[in-house]
């Protein structure tokens, strides 16, 4: 076991940090920002990337997707997002609408939900007629939704005005939503990142000034209103977080940010840049800091938490949203490839899809992560290596492989799982780790559970229909990642 990942192992649990945070900055003497030397409380888990990739060529995401906001609603997850379409004879003129997504894990399978937009650009004319995008939700009570999103017009002129943020309501998070109004509750406030409530106040969060400090990038500013629409007082002590310092790993500044309060606490977690150019080569990481008062943040000294290294091929986390269920917070960001034509639908530099990263915050813990998920599997038939995304299994002291399937009633074979393991992510063994087959169960649901021997730091698994004559439905192989 290597010392960082003891560290990891051996740190406390995220509560228990946020309680000390809040006692060390109740006291005369703020928490220290240098803390190499304190036991870091995050253990980073790259998530089987990507999760969410864009539409087809025709669809109205056909030419590439970006990260929004994350809520759960009666057990279901949803994950907002921005896409923009390449065939624009079908979609219309304008760029960025608004989707959304589903899945009943954090981590999915992620369904697009519909063939079209959740939010559409407005009307010729409007104020959001060009663009719709950054989409942050808010679950007021059961039954009603708040939702914040920037739009822009190119107007008359051809010439774009500043990003105005908007507001939209709507009883579930997939609507239907209603505009405010005829135009933004903000006029050019930047990208609106995250928006809270806290005793009756809401505190809106946005990458403001747009392109301060390196291009499409800026500090994170705050404004406070007391309704969803506002009106809303932007902080006279903006911004509440700048750009690193010179030659830090974030002096390029932010995408997006979310914050969630907890504990006494305001927690911000961020897309943290080195710039590059051109911007799509922009480098980009995770970094979190914490505030008592949600205007003036302290970054963490173990910044980068989840540092993009640590995913095959990542060159950036950006626009990051983030969604607590103890003990797991689970990062959706976009993602961006060092190597476009390595990603999982290779393009040009633009390539960007959606990536999930987690962090356990205790030392105990068990993560199941979906390898696979097929609703069908023919007589015979195998699945590819490439169609499913690799797993990181590093950060973990135990590894479990659950294979399950629904069989027919005339089933005489089961299924066989091989395992490959990779040392980077990207170039797999060609022959198995282990493989292992699942008996038949006729007519009902077969599963068994095998442990991993000494895997690699990512593995993939292939599925095997091993009956000759019948299918196999509901077909799903879970690697379950567990703790000390």
């Amino acid at each position: 076991m290597n010392s960082d990942k003891l560290v990891s192992r051996t740190a406390e649990t995220l509560s228990v940090l946020f309680l000390l945070v809040a006692g060390a900055a109740a006291q005369s003497t703020p928490p220290p920002a240098n803390a190499f030397l304190t036991p870091r409380p995050f253990l980073h888990i790259p998530g089987p990337n990507p999760i969410i990739v864009r539409g087809a060529k025709d669809a109205w995401d056909g030419d590439y997707i970006e990260a929004g906001d994350v809520t759960e609603d009666f057990g279901t997850y949803y994950f907002f997002y921005h896409g923009a379409p390449l065939d624009h004879k079908k979609w219309g003129p304008g760029g960025y609408r608004i989707g959304v997504a589903s899945a009943k894990n954090p981590l999915g399978p992620w369904t697009k939900v519909g063939d079209k937009p959740l939010i559409d650009v407005g009307t010729p004319g409007s104020w959001d007629d060009t663009d719709v995008a950054c989409p942050v939700v808010l679950k007021e009570k059961p039954g009603k939704y708040d939702l914040w999103y920037c739009g822009v017009s190119r107007g008359t002129n051809g010439k774009n005005r500043r990003w105005g943020i908007g507001f939209a309501t709507g009883p579930s998070p997939l609507g239907p939503w209603t505009k405010y109004g005829d135009g933004p509750v903000i006029e050019g406030f930047g990208y609106v990142s995250s928006v809270i409530k806290k005793d009756g106040k809401y505190f809106l969060y946005s990458e403001d000034p747009i392109s301060a400090t390196a291009e499409d990038y800026g500090p994170m500013s705050l404004a406070t209103a007391d309704k969803p629409e506002g009106p809303w007082t932007q902080w006279s002590g903006n911004p509440v977080l700048p750009a690193g310092e010179t030659g830090a790993w974030d002096d390029a500044g932010y995408s997006e940010a979310k914050v969630m309060y907890r504990d006494g606490m305001f927690h911000m977690f961020y897309g943290g840049s080195k710039e590059y150019v051109p911007r799509r080569l922009t480098r980009e990481s995770i970094g979190y800091a914490y505030s008592t008062d949600g205007m003036h943040f302290t970054k963490y000294g173990g910044n980068p938490v989840a540092p993009r290294e640590a995913d095959p091929n990542a060159a950036a986390f950006a626009e990051v949203h983030c969604f607590y269920e103890p003990p797991f917070i689970y990062l959706y960001h976009t993602l961006r490839y060092v190597d476009p034509a390595k990603s999982f639908m290779p393009g040009d530099i633009d390539v960007e899809d959606l990536g999930v990263e987690v962090l356990a915050t205790q030392p105990d813990f068990s993560l199941p992560v979906p390898a696979l998920t097929r609703e069908s599997l023919e007589a015979k038939a195998t699945t590819q290596l490439g169609e499913v995304m690799p797993i990181a299994v590093k950060g973990a002291a135990r590894v479990n492989l659950v294979a399950e399937g629904t069989y027919e009633k005339g089933a005489k074979a089961g299924l066989r799982v091989h395992v490959r393991s990779s040392i980077d992510g990207m170039s797999f063994d060609t022959t198995d780790l282990i493989s292992f087959d699942s008996d038949v169960q006729a007519g009902t649901i077969g599963r068994k559970t095998v442990p991993l021997p000494n895997p690699g730091p990512f593995i993939k698994v292939i599925v095997e229909n091993l009956d000759t004559a019948h299918s196999i439905s509901n077909v799903k192989v879970t690697a379950v990642l567990n703790g000390n």
